[in-house]
């Protein structure tokens, strides 16, 4: 599926040390209210990786899943007003006219395709695991909290073969947070 793409898959997506994205009741606040009053070290790299501003202001369509999609229902302001928004659901009926609804990656890819997108944001913990599954995921940015939670939505799942990345920066945060971006080796992955 790879070959014939026009767009560039990319994941921009915050987890805790222990590698989940959220609690199992979907809950998020370690990611959005972090403790303030610690002294994190500020570490220097020689390239920084992705922040939000950076990334988000590069990306013209976003995928994501079914639950991201309701949490951000819950946050009031609709952060993609400027973006096309697919959103993956077998189950999702929605007059929402932000948003497509589509019942599966492959969907998605096409309407990708055909809807001109260039810089794809890809955002929820299955919908991430089935697009690197399928080869369209191109760069990953994973911004390490530094908080373990003991258990919840894992990032990455299992996975049925090695995904090989090349490590193309890293940076820290004030709240500790350690952003890495990585390039995903396509041609290296074995079959």
């Amino acid at each position: 599926m790879r070959d014939h793409r026009t767009w560039t898959g990319r994941v921009f997506i915050g987890v805790s040390l222990d590698g989940f994205i959220a609690r199992n009741d979907g809950d998020i606040d370690w990611l959005t209210d972090p403790p303030t009053g610690r002294d994190h070290a500020r570490i220097i790299s020689s390239a920084a990786a992705q922040s939000w501003d950076t990334f988000f202001d590069s990306v013209d369509h976003v995928v994501m899943g079914r639950g991201t999609y309701e949490k951000l229902l819950t946050f009031g302001e609709w952060p993609y007003r400027s973006r096309t928004v697919i959103v993956l659901s077998s189950e999702l009926t929605t007059e929402d006219p932000r948003i497509a609804v589509v019942r599966g990656a492959e969907e998605a890819a096409e309407l990708l395709s055909t809807g001109g997108a260039r810089q794809v944001y890809v955002d929820g913990g299955r919908v991430v695991q089935d697009f690197l599954r399928r080869g369209l995921i191109d760069e990953l940015t994973v911004c390490w909290a530094p908080v373990l939670i003991g258990g919840g939505l894992s990032l990455f799942g299992d996975a049925d073969r090695d995904i090989p990345l090349t490590l193309l920066a890293s940076h820290t945060t004030d709240v500790g947070m350690v952003h890495t971006t990585y390039r995903v080796e396509h041609g290296l992955i074995e079959d």
